[in-house]
């Protein structure tokens, strides 16, 4: 639950929580229940100036870095969009291919919309900066994406945010490589699985190595079958570790920021630059709503 609301709905809560301050003001109609409710807002507003705040200057301050080059830990990224191979992410709204999507329905009833359904993938996806490529894990990240469609047919609105294949693609995260020499291989449990997979075909098994054929493995039949089973895990040992290395953004497991758009690092910091502003305005409105109270 705390991830989604780190998924771009952060500042739309908080401002909800003061609307709300607001209205239990309203309902409680005395003027310590109104103190009590602006306090309220103030020290809400005092949160999220810093929160954003934080977020803005990590976002100017982190380098962004080559994936091919780029150190163990947390770091900026920036590239193309791609999907993974295999079955591709459909909005489930009009079913546009895409490489992440939040979707939302909603009913009118009366004159208010209520939410039918809404939701959103967790599918990974690429990014390429000419470097390399990176896998990129959405579980957990504040996803902003620059695209938002919303439509309405008959009593129903439908809203969807997308980012998009081949789409510029902003990540700050941290950064992981696995390859061969991360690999813990054992080669004498690896054997034993092999060779517990050619026991379950007996007749196989035997045709290949019982070599008098009684019908039955004496021991030195037993040992060609494990040499040649140990021949094939090596191979299959070596082949795994002369794969190229697989590069992972994720989730910081410190629990700083870990963020996901469409949208230019410059274009982040401006956005929330300007919610920290509507943040200390909101702040200084109700320090003076308090002292007329």
């Amino acid at each position: 639950m705390l991830a989604r609301l780190r998924r771009g709905y952060g500042e739309w809560i908080t401002s909800g929580g003061q609307l709300l301050m607001l209205f239990v003001g309203a309902r409680i109609g005395t003027p310590l229940g109104w103190r009590l409710c602006v306090a309220l807002i103030a020290l809400l507003s005092v949160q999220a100036w810093v929160s954003v705040l934080r977020r803005a200057r990590v976002v100017a301050d982190t380098p962004t870095s080559n994936v091919a080059s780029a150190a163990q830990g947390y770091v900026e990224l920036r590239g193309r969009g791609q999907p993974l191979p295999g079955a591709p992410v459909l909005s489930p709204i009009n079913g546009l291919p895409c490489l992440w999507f939040r979707y939302k329905v909603e009913c009118k009833r009366g004159d208010r919309w209520e939410t039918e359904s809404s939701g959103e993938s967790d599918a990974s996806f690429l990014i390429d900066d000419g470097s390399g490529q990176c896998v990129v894990d959405p579980e957990g990240a504040e996803i902003l994406p620059a695209r938002r469609d919303t439509w309405t047919e008959g009593e129903r609105r439908y809203t969807q945010w997308l980012l998009l294949d081949r789409e510029s693609i902003y990540v700050l995260g941290e950064f992981h490589t696995w390859g061969g020499d991360d690999l813990n291989l054992s080669l004498a449990e690896d054997m034993k699985a092999l060779l517990t997979e050619w026991k379950r075909d007996m007749p196989a098994l035997l045709k290949r190595y019982d070599l008098d054929g009684n019908g039955s493995l004496d021991l030195r039949e037993w040992e060609l079958a494990r040499a040649q089973a140990r021949r094939e895990v090596e191979r299959n040992h070596r082949e795994l570790r002369a794969a190229p290395d697989t590069h992972l953004m994720g989730r910081p497991r410190d629990g700083r920021l870990y963020l996901i758009s469409s949208l230019a690092p410059e274009k982040l910091v401006r956005r929330f630059q300007l919610w920290a502003v509507a943040h200390v305005a909101i702040f200084f409105v109700a320090l003076i709503g308090l002292a007329r109270i």
